[in-house]
């Protein structure tokens, strides 16, 4: 039963980390949940309620740092509300042209849904830039924590 514990976790853990860069997979409580589930198959072993309370309050904070990136990195540019939105929509659809159309995607659809809100290409162009970069800035600090959360939970039941 062990053995299935682990490969349920693992599965979960892998769903959670392409959630980190694919919007419509929630990543950090992916990973809380393969916890979760693991620790339901093997009785808790050295999986405390604490444990599962300060790993859920990371995922929680892991989940706002991917809207505060974006939302930060677009600000600092200049960016509407529309750049940020075009940034996920621009996403979504560069997930279907992988790899490539994640490094493009957000960009291209913020630029487009900046230059439809203004009509100034100059601002849409940094808009872009800044939603862009908002955003993989934001992956990024969330894959590392998302990697703690997984090595803590190593370090704890092994």
């Amino acid at each position: 039963m062990t053995a299935l514990a682990y490969i349920i976790a693992a599965l979960f853990f892998l769903a959670g980390i392409v959630g980190t860069f694919a919007p419509v997979l929630p990543g950090a409580p992916l990973i809380w949940l393969g916890m979760l589930l693991f620790g339901l198959l093997t009785g808790f072993k050295n999986l405390s309620w604490s444990f599962f309370l300060l790993q859920g309050i990371l995922a929680v904070a892991i989940m706002g740092v991917d809207y505060l990136a974006t939302a930060l990195g677009s600000r600092y540019f200049g960016a509407s509300k529309a750049a940020v939105f075009g940034a996920l929509a621009g996403l979504v659809t560069g997930f279907f042209f992988l790899p490539i159309g994640l490094l493009v995607g957000p960009f291209l659809g913020a630029v487009l849904f900046e230059y439809l809100a203004r009509r100034q290409f100059d601002i849409a162009i940094r808009a872009g830039l800044g939603a862009v970069i908002g955003f993989w800035s934001g992956a990024l600090f969330k894959l590392v924590l998302e990697l703690g959360m997984i090595i803590w939970f190593l370090i704890t039941v092994l």
